[in-house]
């Protein structure tokens, strides 16, 4: 492991003694699988590859790339908040951070309109009409926590 008195990764982020801001910060990125973006990053570059007709600037590209970070954080931390209820009546989910107690709903609130506010920044650097679609981007992946509750024509069949 090392000298006596090192302090493991994990250690590191777990330690008791660590302030409440951070141990909330580590809880929601677990809590909205952050690395999960890193997955979904192809898609967004491929579509900027597409749409420039080629290989778009390194601050467009960087932009592109917070916009599709923070949306997903936003939309991953929304989620959390709406199911919370639903989460702590399901064993299954029930350790979930929201549930838990681990994480208030006011932090994970905080999160999501800073999340928002990034996204709304990212847009707007990209350029007006990405800025003006903005709205529009974040009620599809706000909103989608909702809709995935609307029943399935399927499941009314016998």
């Amino acid at each position: 492991m090392g000298r006596a008195g090192d302090v493991g990764a994990a250690q590191l982020f777990y330690d008791r003694r660590m302030t409440s801001l951070w141990r909330s910060t580590v809880v929601t990125l677990e809590m909205i699988k952050w690395e999960h973006s890193v997955f979904a990053l192809p898609f967004a570059l491929t579509g900027a590859v597409l749409a420039a007709g080629g290989w778009p600037t390194l601050r467009v590209l960087g932009w592109i790339v917070i916009c599709m970070v923070a949306a997903r954080s936003a939309a991953m931390a929304f989620n959390r908040l709406v199911d919370a209820r639903l989460d702590a009546a399901n064993p299954r989910t029930a350790m979930r951070a929201l549930p838990a107690g681990t994480l208030s709903s006011g932090f994970v609130g905080g999160f999501v309109a800073v999340s928002v506010m990034v996204f709304v920044l990212g847009a707007a650097m990209l350029n007006r009409l990405t800025l003006e679609l903005a709205p529009l981007a974040l009620g599809v992946v706000l909103v989608y926590s909702y809709t995935k509750r609307a029943p399935n024509p399927r499941s009314c069949e016998k």
